[in-house]
């Protein structure tokens, strides 16, 4: 059978690998907890759910227009102000079905051979997949822990050369929790003047999963930088909707015809009732987000504790979305080799951290979207299988 070559450069998303294995587990009798998955485990609220039923017995069955139903990008585009204080043209917002459409589009767009696109490291794994997929160079942009997992501006700007179409950047992380601070996005926007042909994918859809005192900084507020900006955000993360499948790209003029077109030959468009589902979320109530957000920060606090208390685990403190990623250097192990001794041993499905990339080694992530009984459990057992060595 003849198959494309770019096929053998796709990756995949580890997390549900390991997702399979925990079932498989789980099939055979284990008592399995998943902190692997990165999914909220709320269910979506009530309001919305109705919204969506309303939608499908009132008939919205059919088609909608590539770009998505007007008055759900006029929505996103009153939340973009509300929660980024930055006016977005509803005409610059196509709706997608899900958060890799955007990703997707962007590097159709800016990867080919002889070119290069800049991603985190460690980061969501679908970014240097979908570069290489496109024959374009991964160039990978180190996250240290020693700075929080954030990044610095400078050593971005050294890496630019004229084969460099695009920079993704990620914000609050996964698989990190970090977060990338206002002096360091100010860095990167003045630089990026003397980069006219560099374009900057954002992702930004754990933008209101932030805590404490830090603070969320879209790239969406340089106004230099609009025309050559996309941002990638959507409903999966922040209202507890991942198997809805519905998010947004904000495109640059330049750029938004394009996208619709690729969204045409692929797509279509996104199910109309998950649309109409979606403007109920931007514009219902918002006080089941703030109460999600504060039970994932309550969460945070136990899972940081408690790996700390394990032997060989060093945690430091995430500032958005729900992972941990602890140094797991001092147990002697490699990363994948950690993941499944855990799993095989103690039932506790986590993520290699080499499965977000290179300088992920050393590391797993843990997610904290899961139950305070069920995170206290899961450090008791790896606590167990380590602290009694």
């Amino acid at each position: 059978m003849n198959i494309a070559s770019a096929i053998s450069r796709l990756g995949t998303e580890s997390a549900f690998e390991v997702l399979a294995k925990a079932q498989l587990l789980q099939s055979k009798g284990m008592d399995v907890i998943n902190l692997g998955i990165g999914a909220p485990d709320f269910k979506t609220p009530e309001n919305i759910i109705d919204a969506g039923c309303k939608a499908l017995r009132d008939g919205y069955h059919f088609y909608t227009p590539a770009k998505g139903i007007l008055e759900l990008r006029e929505a996103v585009s009153s939340d973009i102000h509300k929660y980024r204080q930055v006016d977005v043209n509803p005409e610059n917002i196509i709706i997608v079905p899900g958060g890799k459409p955007t990703m997707f589009f962007a590097m159709l767009i800016f990867g080919e051979v002889g070119t290069e696109i800049m991603y985190p490291d460690p980061g969501f794994p679908i970014y240097k997949s979908m570069i290489e997929f496109t024959g374009a160079r991964a160039i990978p942009i180190k996250l240290s822990e020693n700075d929080g997992f954030s990044f610095s501006a400078q050593p971005i700007l050294d890496k630019i050369t004229e084969k460099t179409r695009l920079i993704i950047i990620n914000s609050p992380a996964n698989p990190t929790g970090g977060v990338v601070s206002s002096v360091e996005l100010d860095k990167l926007a003045d630089g990026l003047k003397q980069y006219p042909h560099v374009h900057i994918l954002s992702d930004e859809i754990y933008s209101r999963i932030i805590y404490g005192a830090n603070k969320f900084h879209s790239f969406l507020k340089y106004d230099h930088l609009r025309d050559r900006t996309i941002v990638l955000d959507g409903w999966s993360k922040t209202f507890s909707m991942t198997g809805w499948r519905l998010g947004y790209g904000v495109w640059p003029n330049s750029l938004v015809e394009i996208a619709e077109r690729l969204q045409i030959n692929s797509n279509s468009c996104a199910s109309a009732p998950v649309q109409i589902a979606g403007i109920e979320a931007l514009l219902g109530p918002q006080d089941y987000v703030e109460m999600m957000v504060k039970k994932f920060d309550e969460r945070r606090e136990i899972i940081v504790n408690g790996l700390n208390k394990i032997k060989g685990f060093n945690c430091i403190e995430p500032k958005g979305a729900f992972y941990v990623f602890p140094n797991i250097t001092k147990t002697g192990m490699k990363s994948k080799e950690l993941e499944e001794l855990i799993l095989n041993k103690t039932g506790v499905a986590t993520i290699s951290g080499t499965s977000f990339g290179d300088y992920g080694e050393g590391y797993l992530r843990f997610s904290y979207a899961a139950s305070t009984s069920k995170i206290n459990e899961a450090l008791a057992r790896i606590q167990k299988l380590f602290n009694n060595q």
